[in-house]
């Protein structure tokens, strides 16, 4: 009988026990591991680490780094969330005050938030950028970001030793230690991310012909429905932009892809993308980039949007119970935005999630979720719905002009199986289109959510 009941308060404890594993473990797993780069090309006057300053148990890394040998020019774009974090007003008054320039460094702590922590709070994400910005010798040069719990106050003194340490082992990194250096920022900012989201680039302007370098880490794996999400990223470029020209390129990056993405249509506190340009690729001082209706500005906005999207995507992909990685896809609106708000909708929809859980080519719940998004301009007898399988085979379509097909259940739950896919909605009522990553729900992501502080 004692063996019974230790066996009954074993299984009562699994979710529990599953989603500390989850937490705090370092072993990528096998199905991610493709995810993770080997290697990188990155910007020229950037290094960047991360190390373990005390917060995260088990040694494990917990502050980044990320530093310009020359001034940068900054945007960012921050949570809507009322309840911003300390990190998030202190960054935001800093770029305000510097009008996006002469910005050198981001430090990230990762395992507390200091989010809903008053004035306290706002003093400790403060020291965190004076600290770095006295190390850089210039004042209010560094931005500002926290994640991890709501309402518990920073170890601030363990973070301001983590910032020494880390600042000294970024300024003595080596060319060749570049790659392994931003491995280590991506690890230090993850809390229940499963694998580092890392990329990086190189991209060339019309006008010169010459090669610059972009890169990006990100963190998030829910608490994902941006509308600038737990979600932090951080792309930078040794292109030079003014300050003008590289806020309308965020704008409209962040719509199509940090803002294209959810998991579990919850917003953080935190939210946070900055982007960082030191224009150190070229040696003439001139801002290369600086006409929003030039063929370089151009260029840019549009390989800094593939570039944000592909990080956007690594999101999804580590989505707390994720099985399924979808693409929503709604093409044929009158406007981006209706084909936005449509697409938004679906991938927030719990029922549509739960299906697709369950491979269950339920369509009804799309079209349902269609008809609630608000958009008036639809026509029912336009639309149509279909299933891409992403192997290259043939499409299945479950709507025709607003006509039920007769659905193949054995094709439907093939597609289904598959761990990627793509749901296509066509309004046939005009030539916009948008799209939204999202993913499935599983029993895992109750069992994460619902131990997530024990």
């Amino acid at each position: 009988m004692a063996h019974l009941y230790r066996i009954i308060n074993l299984t009562k404890n699994l979710p529990k026990i599953h989603h500390q594993i989850r937490k705090i473990s370092s072993q990528i797993p096998d199905s991610k591991k493709h995810l993770v780069p080997s290697s990188g090309t990155y910007p020229k006057g950037f290094k960047a680490t991360g190390t373990h300053c005390g917060i995260k148990k088990n040694g494990l890394k917990d502050l980044a780094l990320i530093i310009s040998e020359k001034p940068c020019t900054s945007s960012a774009v921050f949570t809507t969330n009322v309840f911003k974090a300390a990190p998030v007003l202190v960054s935001r008054e800093i770029l305000e005050k510097k009008k996006g320039q002469n910005i050198y460094s981001l430090v990230i702590n990762a395992g507390v938030a200091n989010a809903v922590t008053g004035t306290k709070g706002l003093e400790n994400a403060k020291s965190m950028g004076d600290t770095v910005s006295k190390l850089n010798g210039v004042e209010e040069s560094s931005l500002v970001m926290s994640t991890g719990v709501i309402g518990q106050h920073l170890p601030i003194e363990k973070i301001i030793s983590g910032i020494n340490q880390a600042y000294n082992l970024a300024k003595q990194q080596t060319s060749e230690e570049l790659h392994e250096g931003w491995m280590k920022a991506a690890e230090s900012i993850m809390t229940t991310d499963t694998f580092p989201k890392l990329r990086s680039k190189q991209f060339i302007l019309p006008s010169s012909g010459l090669k610059y370098n972009m890169a990006g880490t990100t963190k998030g794996a829910g608490m994902i429905h941006p509308n600038m999400a737990t979600l932090l990223a951080t792309v930078v470029t040794d292109v030079s932009i003014s300050p003008k020209a590289l806020n309308e390129a965020l704008k409209y990056a962040v719509d199509r892809s940090f803002n294209s993405i959810s998991i579990d249509n919850d917003m953080s506190t935190n939210d946070t993308f900055a982007v960082f340009a030191n224009g150190a690729a070229t040696t003439d001082g001139k801002v290369t980039i600086d006409d929003i209706n030039g063929k370089d500005f151009k260029q840019f906005r549009d390989d800094l949007t593939e570039f944000a999207a592909d990080l956007a995507k690594l999101v999804v992909r580590d989505g707390e119970g994720a099985t399924k990685f979808v693409t929503i896809h709604v093409k044929g609106a009158k406007t981006y935005t209706d084909a936005k708000q449509i697409a938004s909708t679906i991938s927030t929809s719990s029922l549509v999630k739960t299906a697709l859980y369950g491979q269950d080519a339920n369509w009804g719940r799309i079209l349902c979720a269609v008809g609630y998004a608000g958009v008036s301009s639809i026509i029912p007898n336009k639309v149509s719905v279909s299933f891409i399988p992403t192997d290259g085979t043939t499409p299945l379509r479950l709507l025709n002009l607003g006509e039920p097909e007769n659905v193949n259940e054995e094709r439907a739950s093939e597609i289904l199986a598959m761990e990627d896919l793509e749901i296509n909605v066509d309004l046939g009522i005009g030539n916009e289109e948008a799209k939204m990553w999202t993913c499935d729900y599983s029993h895992e992501y109750i069992t994460i959510n619902g131990h997530y502080r024990t």
